[in-house]
C-alpha cells in the first residue's frame, strides 16, 4: 500500500464524496464476526480468570502444606496431639491441592481445545492434505480519537480542531472496521490500510517526547490476557500481528490439492513469517506475551516449515503416475526430509520454556506428528526410487515413522477429533505396507538392513518476505494540516498574516523556491517584501485567502502574476528554533522498535527532495530539542527543510 499525501481539497463540509469513497476500503470487513469473535473473546478470558483464581488457591494451599509440615517437625511422634493435629490438616491440605490440581487440568484442556476448534483447520477443499496451523486475530476495544487528535490540532497546529471531525470520523470508521477483517484479500487489504494510516498518524502527530495521550487496548491472541499500553505504536505492532496472523488464516484456507493452491498457500505463509519477523527485530519488550521475542521466533519458524511443507505438496502434485521416475522421487525423498527437517527444530522451539507454557499442547504434538510423517515419507520415496535390497529396509522405517505419527496422534485428544489429519496419516501408513507387500519376502522383517538417513535438501527454499505495504494505495485522512515536511508536530511554527505586498517597479521584492509548500527562498533588502514583514525561510500558506500549502512553484508564481496594482495578501509560517516541541509522553521503552522509512512503507510524499530527510517513524531516535529559553522569532529554515536545489527559482 502507498499512502500518499494529497493537495488541498475542499472544506471538511463538502468532504462526503471523498469519505464516502474513502469507506469502500471497508468492505474487507465482516460485521459477523465481530460477534463470534467477541463470544471466543470472553470465553478465553473467562477460563483465563478462572485458571488465575486456581492458582492463587494452589500458591495458598502449598503454603499453607509447607507450614504444616514444618510446625509438625522433621519427625514427628504419633502420640502427640500437635503432630496429629498438624497431620490432619496436612492431608486435608493435600487433598484440596489434589482437586485444585484437577481443576486446573480441566481448565487448561477446556482453553486448548477452544484455541484447537479456531486454530486448527484445514484447507477449504476436498484434496487430503495435512492440516495447516493458522492462527487468530488479536481482539482490541473500541477507541475514540476525538478529544486526543482535536486539542492536538488546535494547540500545535493553530487550527480550528472542530473542522477535522470528518476526518476523525473518517478514521475511528476505519479502524471500526479494521477489528472484523474478512479472512481473504479484502480483508487483509483493510489491515494494510489501516496500517499505513497509523503510520501517517505517527509521521504527523508523534514524537518520541509526546504521544497522543491515548489508552490503546489489546488481548492476546491465544490467551485473551488484556494489554494496554501509551503508545501508538503498540497500536501498530498489533495490527502488523493481525496482519501476519490473517495471512496464515488466508493460507490455511488455499486448496493445496492443486498446484496454483499450494503456491499460494507457500505465498501466504511466507508473508506470515516476514511480518512476525519484522515485528520480532523492531519490537522489544511487548506487553503481550504473543508479542514477545521467544513467541515471534516461533511463530516464523512455524511459518516457515508450514512454507516449505506447501513447496513439497506443490512438487509431489504433477506427475503422481509416474514412481518409476527415481530421480524425481530421490528428489521428493530429499524434499520431505527437508521438511522434517524444519518441523523438528519448531518442536524442538516449543518444547523449551517460555514457549512451552504459552502455545498449545496441540500445537506442539501436531508439529511433532508432521515431523515423523515426513521423515516417513522421505522413506517411502527413497524406497521407490531404490531397486537394491535396501528398500525393504527404508520402506520399514517409513512403517515405523508413520505408526509413530498415529502414537503421538492418539495422545492429543484435540487432535484425535482432526479427521483429516488421522486419514493423511492412515493413508500414508496403508500405502507404506502395500508397497512392502509387494516385495519378495526373503528376509525376515526385524532382520532387515538399518536404512541410512535421508539428507535433508531443497531446489525451492521460501524466502521470508515482510507483508507487501504497496500494494494498496492510500491517501493520507489529515492531508489538510499541509505536507509532512513542515506540518508535523516534530516542528514548530508561527503562523503571520495576512500580511498584504505591493508590487513595485522589480516585483514583490522575494524569491520563490520548492513546491508544497512553496518556500521564500530570498527577500530583497529594502524591498516591499521586507517592509511587510516577510523573511527569507517562511513558507507561503495562503494566497489572497486561498490555501496554497499543497500548491506547486508554478502556481503560485502565476498566482502571483496575476495580481494587479493592489497588491496581494499573503500568510507564511516561519519555522521556529528547535526540531520537535516540548511536551510529555510514554517514555516507557517497551516500544523502541518499528522503524520504518518512508521507502520501507512505500511512500514518496509529494515534496522536493531534502538534504536530510527524515524517516517515516521514528521511534528509536532521540528527541532533538531547541536550546533552552530560545527566543521565539522567525529564523531561517534548517536544512532539513530546505527545498531541492533542482526547483527553479523565481523571483517576484
Amino acid at each position: 500500500m502507498i499512502p500518499e499525501e494529497k493537495q488541498d481539497g475542499p472544506s471538511a463540509s463538502e468532504e462526503s464524496p471523498r469519505l464516502q469513497a474513502s469507506r469502500s476500503v471497508c468492505k474487507g470487513s465482516d460485521a459477523l464476526a465481530q460477534t463470534q469473535r467477541g463470544r471466543l473473546q470472553s470465553c478465553r478470558a473467562r477460563i483465563h480468570q478462572q485458571i488465575s483464581k486456581e492458582l492463587r488457591m494452589r500458591t495458598g494451599a502449598e503454603n499453607l502444606y509447607r507450614l504444616r509440615g514444618a510446625a509438625a517437625g522433621t519427625s514427628p511422634l504419633p502420640g502427640l496431639p500437635r503432630a496429629t493435629s498438624n497431620a490432619q490438616v496436612r492431608e486435608t491440605v493435600a487433598l484440596e491441592l489434589s482437586c485444585v490440581n484437577s481443576s486446573l487440568q480441566l481448565l487448561k484442556e477446556e482453553l486448548e481445545e477452544l484455541n484447537c476448534d479456531v486454530d486448527t483447520e484445514g484447507p477449504g477443499s476436498e484434496g487430503i492434505t495435512v492440516p495447516m496451523i493458522p492462527l487468530g486475530l488479536k481482539e482490541t476495544k473500541e477507541l475514540d480519537w476525538s478529544a486526543a487528535l482535536t486539542e492536538l490540532i488546535s494547540q500545535h497546529f493553530g487550527e480550528d480542531g472542530t473542522s477535522y471531525e470528518a476526518e476523525i470520523r473518517e478514521l475511528a470508521d476505519l479502524r471500526q472496521a479494521m477489528r472484523t477483517p474478512s479472512r481473504s484479500e479484502s480483508g487483509l487489504e483493510l489491515l494494510l490500510a489501516y496500517y499505513n494510516q497509523l503510520c501517517l498518524l505517527d509521521a504527523r502527530f508523534v514524537t518520541p517526547a509526546r504521544s497522543l495521550g491515548l489508552l490503546f487496548h489489546w488481548y492476546d491472541s491465544l490467551t485473551g490476557v488484556p494489554a494496554q499500553q501509551r503508545a501508538l505504536a503498540f497500536e501498530k505492532g498489533s495490527v502488523l500481528f493481525n496482519i501476519g496472523a490473517l495471512h496464515t488464516q488466508i493460507g490455511a484456507r488455499q486448496d493445496r490439492s492443486r498446484t496454483e493452491g499450494a503456491g499460494r498457500a507457500a505465498e501466504a505463509f511466507q508473508r506470515a513469517a516476514g511480518a512476525f519477523r519484522l515485528l520480532r527485530d523492531k519490537f522489544s519488550q511487548a506487553p503481550s506475551p504473543d508479542m514477545s521475542p521467544a513467541s515471534l521466533s516461533a511463530l516464523e519458524q512455524l511459518m516457515a516449515a508450514q512454507a516449505q511443507e506447501c513447496v513439497f505438496e506443490g512438487l509431489s502434485l504433477p506427475a503422481p503416475a509416474a514412481p518409476q521416475d527415481c530421480l524425481a522421487q530421490l528428489r521428493l525423498a530429499q524434499e520431505a526430509a527437508q521438511v522434517a527437517a524444519q518441523y523438528e527444530q519448531v518442536h524442538r522451539t516449543m518444547a523449551r520454556p517460555p514457549v512451552q507454557d504459552y502455545v498449545p499442547f496441540a500445537w506442539t504434538t501436531l508439529v511433532h506428528v508432521k515431523a515423523e510423517h515426513f521423515r516417513a515419507l522421505a522413506h517411502y520415496h527413497a524406497a521407490t526410487a531404490l531397486c537394491d535390497g535396501s528398500r525393504k529396509a527404508h520402506l520399514k522405517r517409513a512403517i515405523l515413522g508413520q505408526e509413530e505419527a498415529l502414537r503421538l496422534h492418539a495422545l492429543c485428544r484435540a487432535l484425535r477429533r482432526v479427521d483429516l489429519l488421522q486419514a493423511v496419516l492412515g493413508q500414508a501408513l496403508r500405502r507404506s505396507l502395500a508397497k512392502y507387500s509387494e516385495l519378495d519376502l526373503e528376509d525376515d522383517f526385524f532382520e532387515a538392513t538399518e536404512a541410512p538417513d535421508i539428507q535433508p535438501r531443497t531446489r525451492q527454499r521460501p524466502e521470508v518476505r515482510a507483508p507487501s505495504f504497496s500494494r494498496v494505495k492510500v491517501t493520507d485522512i489529515f492531508h489538510r494540516l499541509g505536507p509532512l515536511s513542515v506540518f508535523s508536530v516534530r516542528n514548530r511554527w508561527r503562523l503571520a498574516g495576512p500580511v498584504h505586498v505591493t508590487r513595485g517597479e522589480g516585483g514583490f521584492g522575494f524569491t520563490l523556491r520548492g513546491d508544497s509548500p512553496v518556500l521564500i527562498a530570498a527577500v530583497i533588502p529594502g524591498g516591499h517584501a521586507e517592509a511587510a514583514g516577510l523573511r527569507e525561510g517562511d513558507y507561503i500558506v495562503s494566497v489572497n485567502g486561498q490555501p496554497c500549502r499543497w500548491w506547486k512553484h508554478t502556481e503560485v508564481v502565476a498566482q502571483l502574476r496575476a495580481v494587479g496594482a493592489e497588491g496581494v495578501s499573503l500568510q507564511v509560517a516561519t519555522l521556529l528554533p528547535g526540531a520537535e516541541p516540548p511536551g510529555t509522553g510514554d517514555h516507557r521503552p517497551a516500544l523502541r522498535g518499528l522503524l520504518r522509512s518512508q521507502k520501507e512503507c512505500g511512500w514518496e510524499p509529494a515534496v522536493p527532495a531534502r538534504a536530510s530527510p527524515r524517516p517515516l517513524l521514528g521511534w528509536s531516535r532521540k528527541a532533538q530539542r531547541g536550546p533552552p529559553g530560545g527566543r521565539l522569532c522567525p529564523a531561517p529554515c534548517p536544512r532539513a527543510a530546505a527545498p531541492s536545489p533542482s526547483s527553479s527559482p523565481g523571483r517576484q
